[in-house]
């Protein structure tokens, strides 16, 4: 399929799992592709092992100055950003009678501040040439919540409740907004989860497995494409049946 031929994609957290995957999507369906990680060299490297003339650059996605920097870099080479997929985030997991404000302030930032940070940057393209796809990332936890985790859950929840106010705002320019909430899915964020954990978390899940990163990958091109130009503010979950 050809369905983002001589498109612009930016995806941010590109650089590995779900990011990288839809980096790799986008590009073999005919984008220029431009994905961003906080690692500049890391961001370069993948950007060539994807070839077919991604790039890849650093990005701090809590600072707004750095984001504003390579949406204005992106416009200057290639005119415009067609597509943005905002997947950075990070997770950590602790009590909330025991979190570190720290803790607290950085998942909030990176997961939900970030990506007010380039929907705010991307929108005045997308406003002028009245067209514009987002998809932002967040996750079947945003929906159903899970101890140990309130920070992570709250972005989430945050980044969903964020995405169906800005989709009214922008409609009336044809640009849709919309959200991919993954499930558990095999990753390497997703490695380090003990073996009977994994196993319970398995039993929840209807389909019986995680998801592979590809899996959502399709999801975020689906929503991305012309075929879902009449989609906008919806909640896409591809999480196995896990929220049903």
């Amino acid at each position: 399929m050809t369905r983002f031929e001589n498109k612009v994609v930016l995806v941010t957290g590109g650089t590995r799992g779900i990011g990288r995957s839809c980096a790799e999507r986008f590009a073999r369906e005919g984008a220029h592709v431009v994905l961003c990680g906080r690692d500049g060299g890391t961001a370069a490297r993948v950007a060539e092992e994807i070839g077919r003339g991604a790039a890849g650059f650093a990005c701090d996605v809590t600072d707004a100055a750095s984001v504003g920097a390579l949406v204005a870099s992106v416009e200057a080479e290639h005119g415009a950003i067609d597509v943005l997929v905002n997947n950075a985030g990070i997770e950590k997991s602790g009590l909330l009678v025991r979190m570190k404000d720290s803790d607290w302030e950085a998942v909030l930032r990176t997961n939900l501040t970030g990506t007010f940070h380039f929907c705010r940057a991307a929108a005045r393209c997308m406003l002028r040439k009245r067209s514009g796809r987002i998809v932002n990332i967040s996750s079947v936890l945003g929906l159903r919540g899970e101890g140990g985790q309130t920070h992570y859950c709250a972005s989430k929840a945050a980044v969903i409740g964020f995405s169906k106010a800005y989709a009214k705002e922008v409609a009336s320019r044809n640009i849709t907004v919309n959200v991919v909430a993954p499930g558990y899915t095999v990753t390497d964020m997703t490695a380090s989860i003990p073996d009977a954990a994994r196993a319970d978390l398995l039993k929840a899940i209807p389909l019986g497995r995680g998801a592979q990163a590809g899996e959502i990958a399709s999801a975020v091109a689906f929503l991305a494409s012309d075929e879902a130009s009449y989609i906008t503010g919806a909640v896409l979950c591809v999480d196995g049946g896990f929220a049903m």
